[in-house]
């Protein structure tokens, strides 16, 4: 896990929304590029879950990775 990983964690976590890569590079300073690499690692995980072609959400185990409740050893 990277500190992207988390900016991308938070961003959909605080949003309550489904946000696309590119809209969640825009808000975390990251390229779109970067975003889509991450997005792919973080749904390998199931932190993250593709809702529709391009477009995500955080899911109950990305909450618990962001409140502490899973480790990087959980994690692939």
């Amino acid at each position: 896990m990277t500190q992207g990983d988390d900016r991308i964690l938070e961003t959909l976590e605080s949003s309550g929304i489904v946000l696309s890569p590119a809209v969640l590079a825009y808000n975390t300073d990251y390229t779109r590029n970067y975003v889509n690499k991450r997005l792919r690692k973080l749904r390998n995980n199931d932190l993250v879950e593709r809702v529709d072609s391009g477009y995500y959400k955080i899911t109950d185990r990305g909450r618990a990775y962001l409140a502490g409740d899973l480790d990087n050893d959980d994690l692939e």
